[in-house]
């Protein structure tokens, strides 16, 4: 795979974003909420006991990346955009303000930016309209991104094996594969890899789980765990706020502003005349 580097003299060439609880603080309720959402949906749509939903849902989140992988890898099958749609669409978003601060920060760098979600489409465009944020992303992967609807098969049975970081008990237990293409598995990052034709190794990615950090540094990307100061393994550079980026990553802007300088001074050279 080949990758065009816009800026040949920085470390980065493009910074990868998750959304929830990256761009915008825990909180802000969202993600409480959204739990409460995918709860009700378990026990309104799928028919399931409520008394046994909170432990089944938490349990598939980890063993799955999102609950919705984990009820699809279990032969629930429902529509997409309606799960998403309860689960999403129902969001209190007017808690989100305008962030001019992170905007700034963002137009600051002049590196290609990715917004790298497991959410859908509507949902991440809702929460980057709400932030103001719109002009400061470059692409989008996202739910659709990954499973595009024709792909999405139910599966017959246990396939793979599923282990969770930090959970000795459960290594070499075999789950039943989902269909769903998500964080924090190891192929939803090589499929943004292709889609938006990133180099992990040029790559700065900030997130605040753990799990897709751990992943994530294991395919070659450099990591930022957002949300937390607690330096772990494979996190390169901790942030209790995206607002820190300055703070934090002051070798970001610096190598920008030398890959910007050595670009200026190739042009000056190129145009000025030599007289004898």
């Amino acid at each position: 795979m080949e990758y065009e580097n816009q800026f040949p003299h920085s470390k980065y060439e493009c910074l990868l974003f998750d959304v929830d609880d990256t761009l915008y603080p825990l909180s802000s309720g969202l993600s409480a909420q959204c739990t409460r959402n995918i709860r009700e949906y378990m026990v309104n749509e799928l028919d399931m006991d409520e008394s046994k939903v909170p432990e089944m849902c938490a349990q598939l989140y980890r063993d799955y990346g999102t609950t919705m992988a984990g009820l699809r890898a279990f032969g629930y099958d429902f529509d997409h955009d309606h799960y998403h749609s309860f689960v999403h669409g129902r969001l209190p978003y007017e808690h989100l303000k305008p962030d001019p601060v992170l905007k700034s920060l963002l137009h600051s760098l002049p590196i290609r930016k990715v917004i790298f979600s497991n959410a859908n489409e509507a949902h991440v465009a809702e929460v980057v309209q709400r932030l103001g944020l719109e002009d400061c992303f470059d692409d989008v992967i996202c739910f659709e991104s990954l499973n595009p609807e024709n792909q999405i098969t139910i599966p017959n049975g246990p396939k793979s094996s599923v282990i969770e970081y930090d959970d000795d008990c459960k290594r070499g237990v075999v789950l039943p594969e989902s269909p769903i293409v998500c964080k924090p598995f190891e192929n939803a990052f090589q499929q943004a890899f292709k889609m938006a034709r990133i180099n992990p190794h040029k790559t700065l990615f900030f997130d605040d789980s753990i799990r897709n950090i751990q992943t994530a540094k294991l395919t070659g990307l450099n990591t930022v765990l957002v949300g937390s100061s607690e330096r772990r393994t494979g996190v390169d550079f901790a942030l209790e706020s995206i607002h820190n980026m300055r703070e934090a990553l002051p070798d970001l802007w610096e190598s920008v502003s030398k890959s910007l300088d050595a670009g200026l001074s190739q042009k000056i050279a190129v145009e000025t005349p030599v007289e004898a």
